[in-house]
């Protein structure tokens, strides 16, 4: 894969105006968007970026946090706190994902707009009770976190920043460092930078590079 080098300014910049000029392949009146990555990536700031610049081109933004749909301690840790499968398999509550997120966003009588965005509080490991957001026609869901491809959910497009393994392992804090064999998983099962449509190497974040296949 052949990457090149850009300034986050530009990346969010050409992103965006991608974004803006897409319709849903499903016919849905709504954009679905990822920005995908290890937390040691900045898909946050990135999604927040992409949110304001979205914004000024005229389209709603609803940004969603995928660790607000975490599962509760109870069932995360139900094989430990450190169980890297667990963390692949099980944090991520992908039913409750589609439940209120994806599905108001469908086309179709199902589709209503209103989108809760989060549901678990995985600090304090209780219920977030945050009101639904009405993300009007037009509008644009970025869903950020980590290991958010090979759900089948229906992205119209996908960032995804990308560290190699070494760059992982050194930037992932140390407490953290049990999560890794989940994203060797991720790499080898779901091919992550196969599977998205826009790939930013993110190893010296002051320095991106990426890779955006036409279309």
């Amino acid at each position: 894969m052949r990457l090149e080098a850009i300034t986050w300014e530009r990346l969010t910049d050409a992103t965006a105006d991608r974004i803006a000029g897409l319709t849903a392949a499903d016919g849905s009146p709504w954009l679905r968007v990822a920005v995908d990555g290890a937390p040691a990536a900045p898909t946050a700031e990135l999604a927040r970026d992409l949110s304001e610049a979205l914004r000024i081109r005229g389209r709603p933004v609803l940004t969603v946090a995928a660790a607000g749909f975490w599962r509760p301690a109870s069932l995360r840790y139900e094989y430990g706190k450190r169980d890297a499968d667990a963390y692949y398999d099980r944090w991520l509550d992908t039913g409750a994902l589609w439940r209120e997120v994806f599905t108001p966003l469908e086309p179709g009588p199902g589709g209503t707009g209103r989108v809760l965005p989060d549901l678990w509080d995985p600090a304090t490991d209780r219920a977030t009770r945050s009101p639904y957001a009405e993300l009007p026609r037009g509008g644009v869901l970025l869903l950020h976190g980590a290991l958010l491809l090979g759900h089948w959910f229906p992205f119209d497009l996908s960032v995804h920043l990308r560290l190699s393994p070494a760059a992982l392992a050194r930037r992932t804090e140390e407490d953290a460092q049990w999560t890794l064999p989940a994203f060797a998983r991720y790499e080898d099962e779901v091919g992550p930078a196969e599977a998205a449509d826009v790939v930013v190497r993110v190893d010296d974040p002051r320095h991106p590079a990426w890779h955006r296949p036409e279309g």
